[in-house]
Parts: C-alpha cells; structure tokens; sequence
C-alpha cells in the first residue's frame, strides 16, 4: 500500500540542516528508491514562495505566502510503498532517527497517511 509521509516542522528555524543530514539521507533516500520502497520525495521552500488557493462561501481566494498564522509547515514529503501499516511506521521512525542522530536540536513530526485506493 502507498503511503505519503509529511514532514512538518516550525518554519521559524533559524538553522541549516547539518551536512551529516544531508550525508544521511542522501544514502536512505538512494537505497529506498533501489529497493523500491520510495516512489518520490521533496523538500518543500519556505511558505514565503508558496500560495494557497481557498473555495470558501462559494467563493474562491488566493493569497500569497508566507503564512504567519502557521506555526508548523509541511516541509517536505515522500510516497511510500510500505508492507504495511506497522511498516510505514518503522519508515517514518526510520526517517525522524536519522534527524535525532544527525540533527539533534531538530523539532518536528512525520505525519502518515494511506493513500485511497483508485
């Protein structure tokens, strides 16, 4: 089954990721997609470049980034083939470690959520 994993975190980080993040998930994200088990992955800009387009009322709205009203963003994604539930959770584990590990004052959440059937 797919998966789409959203990593969010505080937009307001005054920090670079580390290059031994870089290093890290460099090596994950290639042997995940050799192995098949990652299907595509991003790393998102900052709000600042983005836009959201919103139907509200009958009406339809657009505005412009950043988004101050957010303390957490989306900051990056992937799709996933995961075995199972328990499994597209050991990815997402997997995923937040190498962050623990490699960038240990980073503070954020890797939301998990099947993709429909079509």
């Amino acid at each position: 089954m797919k998966y789409m994993m959203f990593i969010k975190h505080n937009e307001a980080r005054n920090q670079t990721p580390p290059a031994g993040l870089y290093e890290a998930m460099g090596k994950f994200v290639d042997e995940s997609f050799k192995n098949g088990l990652l299907v595509d992955t991003a790393g998102l800009k900052p709000s600042k470049d983005g836009m959201r387009v919103r139907l509200s009322n009958g009406k339809v709205a657009t505005t412009d980034g950043p988004f101050t009203e957010s303390k957490e963003i989306v900051g990056g994604y992937a799709i996933v083939n995961a075995k199972s539930r328990d499994h597209a959770r050991e990815i997402g584990e997997q995923f937040m470690d190498l962050h623990r590990v490699h960038w240990p004052e980073f503070e954020g959440e890797c939301e998990i959520r099947p993709l429909e059937d079509m």
